[in-house]
C-alpha cells in the first residue's frame, strides 16, 4: 500500500511548491512587447531508462537548434520523477498511467500534458522459464516483484481483478526494476510485473516467459507531465509547446527507423541490442491529443486504484489535464 506518510509527505512538497511558484516574480525571459525570449529559458527534464527521452530526441535529431537549454535528470521510476515535478525540481517529465494517479491522489502540483500509445505487448508479467505458473490463476499466494505505484502495478491489479483474485491473494514484491530482475533470476520472486525495455531484458537474458501482456488489461497510453509552476511561466509554457513538438517528430521518426532506434536506444542505456530491438518493434509510438477518450481511459486507472485502496480517495483526471498542447496533434476520428 502507498503509505500514509508518502501521502502526507508529497502533499506538503505540493503545497511548498505552489508557494514557490506563487512568489515566483516577474518572468525575466519575456520581453516588454510579451514575447518569449527562448534564449533566456532553461527546462528542466525528467527521464527514466524505460522512456529514453534523452536518447530518443537525441537520435531523431530534435536536440539539434533548440532555441532554449535542456538540463536532465534520470529517474528509476515514474513515482520518483513526479515526486520531483511537483516540487518544481523537474518541469516535464514522461511516465506510465498510474503514476500520475498516485501523484494526483497526493494533490501534487502537476497536469498531465500530452498523451501517446505504445502498445501492450512490453507490458507483462514475467515468470522464469521452468515456473509451474502457467496462468494468471497460478499467481494466488505468490511472490510478485513490482515497482509500487507504477503501470506495472495497475497492470499486476487488473490481471489478478480479471481472474478473480485479490491484491491480498498474492505477496507484492515493492521493488524498483534493476533489484527485481536479480530477484526474478535467483528465485527470491515468483514472478515480475514490469514494462519494456526491462521486459525485454529479463527475455533476453534469463530467459524469461510472459504469463500475461497488457492486451486486455490495460489501455495503451502513456503520459508527459508538467509541473504546474512551469505552466504558469508564459516562458516555459512557451518552451514546453516546442519541446512536446518535437517529442511527437521525434516519436514519428522511431516508427519509420526502429532499427536505427534500436541501437541508439542501447548505446545510451546500457542495454542488449536483442533487448531493444524487441522492445522497439512491440510498441510503436501513436501521438494523439488529451481528449475525451484518453482522459477517460486514465479516469479507469484512477477508480481501479481507489477501490483497491491503493490510494485514500477518489480523484478526477479532467481536473489535472491541461489541454492547451492539444494543438500539436491531429485530431481522432
Amino acid at each position: 500500500m502507498i503509505t500514509r506518510r508518502l501521502f502526507a509527505a508529497l502533499a506538503l512538497t505540493a503545497a511548498l511548491a505552489t508557494a514557490c511558484a506563487s512568489n515566483d516574480g516577474k518572468d525575466t525571459a519575456v520581453r516588454a512587447d510579451g514575447t518569449v525570449d527562448l534564449s533566456q529559458v532553461t527546462l528542466h527534464l525528467g527521464d527514466q531508462k524505460g522512456t529514453g527521452l534523452q536518447a530518443l530526441l537525441q537520435a531523431a535529431g530534435e536536440l539539434k537548434n533548440v532555441p532554449y537549454h535542456i538540463s536532465w535528470s534520470q529517474y528509476t521510476s515514474g513515482p520518483p520523477m513526479l515526486e520531483a515535478v511537483n516540487s518544481g525540481a523537474v518541469d516535464l517529465g514522461g511516465v506510465g498511467n498510474a503514476p500520475v494517479v498516485v501523484a494526483a491522489a497526493a494533490h501534487s502540483a502537476l497536469k498531465i500534458v500530452t498523451a501517446y500509445g505504445v502498445g501492450l505487448g512490453g507490458q507483462d508479467i514475467l515468470v522464469p522459464q521452468d515456473s509451474p505458473i502457467h496462468a494468471p490463476a497460478d499467481l494466488r499466494g505468490k511472490k510478485i516483484a513490482v515497482a509500487k505505484g507504477t503501470s506495472a502495478n495497475y497492470h499486476l491489479l487488473q490481471v489478478l481483478t480479471k481472474n478473480d483474485l485479490k491484491l491480498g491473494d498474492v505477496q507484492p514484491q515493492y521493488l524498483q526494476p534493476a533489484d527485481a530482475l536479480a530477484a526474478l533470476s535467483t528465485g527470491r520472486v515468483d514472478a515480475w510485473a514490469i514494462w519494456d525495455p526491462y521486459s525485454a531484458q529479463a527475455q533476453q537474458q534469463t530467459g524469461a516467459r510472459i504469463l500475461a501482456d497488457g492486451i486486455g488489461y490495460v489501455g495503451p497510453d502513456s503520459y508527459y507531465v508538467a509541473g504546474t509552476a512551469a505552466l504558469g511561466s508564459k516562458s516555459k509554457t512557451a518552451a514546453l509547446h516546442d519541446l512536446i513538438a518535437r517529442i511527437g517528430r521525434a516519436h514519428a521518426w522511431v516508427n519509420a527507423h526502429p532499427e536505427g532506434w534500436a541501437q541508439t536506444y542501447a548505446q545510451n542505456t546500457g542495454l542488449p541490442v536483442a533487448a531493444t530491438t524487441v522492445a522497439v518493434k512491440r510498441g510503436a509510438y501513436h501521438d494523439h491529443p488529451l481528449d475525451a477518450t484518453a482522459i477517460a481511459q486514465e479516469q479507469q486507472v484512477a477508480d481501479a486504484f481507489a477501490a483497491a485502496g491503493l490510494i485514500p480517495n477518489k480523484i478526477s483526471i479532467a481536473d489535472i489535464a491541461d489541454t492547451r498542447f492539444n494543438d500539436l496533434f491531429p485530431t481522432t476520428s
